[in-house]
């Protein structure tokens, strides 16, 4: 295997779990956001008010994008047993 693939094979990696994970953090991040914004506004500090929405909001998003999730980690499974000769070189 040349530097050139292991490079190129860790770059795809990252990408993917970049793409993979990002709406799924980016979710959390926004809703704990205008969750802490509602706390901070009405000076209720319960702990399961940032909890609970999202979590919801998590699980609802994952049932959305699911099928999109696994045609990606499929593609690019293919994509790493297509490269496999390449790496036994």
């Amino acid at each position: 295997m040349t530097p050139e693939l292991a490079i190129d094979l860790l770059k795809n990696l990252m990408w993917q779990a970049t793409l993979i994970a990002g709406p799924i953090l980016l979710t959390g991040m926004v809703i704990g956001l205008t969750i802490s914004l509602f706390q901070t506004v009405t000076s209720i500090q319960e702990q399961t008010l940032t909890f609970v929405p999202k979590a919801l909001a998590i699980s609802a998003l994952l049932a959305v994008i699911m099928p999109w999730i696994l045609r990606e980690m499929i593609d690019y499974t293919t994509a790493l047993f297509q490269v496999m000769p390449q790496m036994a070189r």
